[in-house]
Parts: structure tokens; sequence; C-alpha cells
């Protein structure tokens, strides 16, 4: 069997992101999927090292690469549509469903389990969901900070939205790596480079 899954998925590098809004940097599904991952390997070890969680951090890792993959098939939804009303959102999630299984449908027939534990949202764990989805805000909260540092204002209200939306979610892990890693974002290369003073 010749099977298309891999090609078919890697076309992820084509979908842009923030469809909408005027971009001074553009992000692709791709980048966005693996800043997704490292984010999420991130809220999984600290979930379990200092916040008394038991969650498979690489289990996280591998349902968050794949965590869009159906955006091959929909596109990327921009969020201010998507939740727009029940009606659209109840759809959407419909067709997201449906772009799984036919991703799914692509690969030997050995080794749909395997990917159905990562490609099928309803087979993740609900630990496993809730860290990707926070993952997931704060990667769309550092683009709007980016946005907004490049001088475009397009992305000052969506900072603020995801800003709330980061604090609602209340998890000590997204409130940990805010503190610690979200404000290096915002340096230079150069400044990057310099040698930390340690306390």
């Amino acid at each position: 069997m010749t099977s298309h899954f891999f090609a078919y998925i890697s076309k992820i590098r084509w979908i842009q992101r923030w469809g909408l809004k005027r971009n001074t940097v553009n992000e692709n599904v791709m980048e966005h999927s693996w800043e997704v991952a490292t984010i999420s390997h991130c809220l999984a070890l600290l979930h379990n090292r200092r916040f008394g969680g038991s969650v498979d951090a690489h289990a996280v890792v591998t349902a968050a690469l794949y965590h869009d993959c159906t955006e091959v098939i929909t596109g990327d939804m921009p969020t201010p549509i998507k939740y727009h009303s029940h009606a659209i959102t109840d759809a959407y999630k419909a067709i997201e469903r449906s772009a799984e299984q036919e991703l799914l449908r692509l690969l030997p027939e050995e080794l749909r389990d395997d990917y159905a534990s990562v490609l099928l949202e309803e087979e993740l764990d609900k630990d496993v969901k809730r860290l990707i989805k926070a993952a997931d805000t704060i990667s769309a909260y550092i683009k709007c900070q980016a946005e907004i540092n490049s001088g475009n204002a397009e992305f000052s209200i969506a900072a603020e939205e995801i800003a709330l939306r980061l604090r609602e979610v209340a998890m000590p892990e997204v409130d940990y790596f805010l503190a610690t890693f979200v404000p290096s974002y915002q340096l230079t290369l150069d400044e990057l480079l310099k040698p930390q003073r340690r306390p």
C-alpha cells in the first residue's frame, strides 16, 4: 500500500494563520505546531514536577505536533469566526472530526490505532487536551506580542483577549511559563546572547 498521509499533512506549511489580520511576519501551521509542541512539553513537565501531576509528557508532545493537521483539509478558521455562534462552532467541530477520520484512513491499517490516539481529539486524555490548549493559547499570545512590538496595532485587542483567557484557565504551569519564559521573547538576538546575571 502507498500512503499519502505524510505528504498530505506536510502541506500544512502552506496554510497561513491569522488570515483576517494584517501580519508583519507570517506564521504557518507547521511552525505553529512545532511551537505548541515545545511549549506543551514544558507545561507537561511543570505539571508533573512542580504541581503534582502525572501526565505522559511524551504523549502531550506527540499529540501537540498533530493538533492542527486537520487544517490541511479544513484550512485555518480564524477564532472570531469559529466562535461567532453556536451553529458555526458546532458545524466546524463536526467538520474537524470528519477531517480527523479522513486523515486516519490514509494510514496503513496496522498503524491506525496508534495514530488514532494522537489524531482524534475524542481519544485524548483530558489533561493532555488541556495542556495542549494552554500551549496553543500561549503561542497565540506570543504571536500577538511580537506583532504589537513590530508596531502592528491590528493585534492589540486579540492580545488583551488572549491574556484574559490565559488568566481564566487558572493553571499554575501556565503562570510559571508566562513569568519565566515569555519575557525573553521581547529581546533581540544580541540581548539574548548577553550572559545572564545569576541572582
